[in-house]
């Protein structure tokens, strides 16, 4: 059993050919898709989607890109939206210090809200750092927050070491299959697979050899075996516990597994 714990089918870039992405993924062996809303609008998609198709279900928030279109009624639209039965996280919230496409203190203040209100939905939550390793951190230890996923891991191995003492999963993207990801290679090599999740963050981070194409759910299987090839073990090994991982934490039920 593989799970993409970290797609985005409910963006545009499936507009055309949605439904045939997720007969490839089921064709390709990936039984559940977590599509993760990343605006106020995105994240009513995402809960239509997973309304839609059994095989899927959906995370809700707002994107440190997207935290300017937070209005006043926003919060409480997330909050009937996360009572959906198939909304299992909130996310994908987080800093991103690397594009600053809002302002770094919007940020901060609309990631601390959210949570908050994550906290108080008792959902786990879905972590978007990047080049903000020690403050998104900081800041999911002050909130309270235990349970969720640094999606996208990007840091080192000691800052692994921080997230999983804390309670924390990481996800592996694509971007393992890279030659030159050194880095996020060393951290799957020294983690245990009792603490990742595999993800392919589509429609980007397309992993080798369809690198340069639109990334989709189907594709986690070449992320897969980069992580057996990197830990060797048996493909089926990293799939397994994987999914366990991922089960737990979004606390799907057993019923639900194939």
């Amino acid at each position: 059993m593989l799970i993409d714990s970290h797609a985005h089918l409910e963006m545009k870039e499936f507009d055309s050919d949605r439904g045939e992405v997720i007969r490839r993924a089921q064709a390709a062996g990936v039984d559940f898709i977590i599509t993760v809303g990343t605006s106020p609008v995105l994240s009513r998609r995402a809960v239509a989607l997973a309304g839609q198709y059994s095989n899927i279900y959906a995370a809700v928030g707002v994107h440190p890109h997207d935290v300017g279109k937070i209005g006043d009624k926003t919060y409480d639209e997330l909050k009937k939206l996360a009572g959906e039965k198939k909304v299992v996280a909130y996310g994908e919230i987080g800093l991103d210090f690397f594009r600053n496409i809002s302002p770094r203190a919007q940020q901060i203040e609309k990631f601390g809200e959210q949570l908050q209100l994550a906290k108080e939905l008792n959902l786990p939550v879905i972590i978007h750092d990047r080049e903000a390793h020690e403050q998104s951190l900081e800041m999911v230890k002050a909130s309270g927050v235990h349970q969720g996923v640094f999606h996208c891991f990007s840091g080192d191995y000691a800052m692994a070491k921080k997230c999983l003492d804390w309670g924390f999963y990481l996800s592996v993207p694509g971007v393992v299959t890279f030659d030159k990801a050194k880095t996020i290679r060393s951290v799957v090599k020294q983690v245990p697979l009792s603490s990742l999740l595999l993800e392919t963050d589509c429609p980007y981070l397309t992993p080798d050899p369809y690198r340069g194409k639109r990334n989709e759910p189907a594709y986690i299987v070449q992320t897969a075996e980069k992580i057996a090839e990197i830990k060797g073990v048996p493909r089926e090994e990293v799939a397994a516990l994987t999914a366990q991982n991922t089960f737990r934490l979004f606390r799907i039920e057993a019923s639900a597994e194939k």
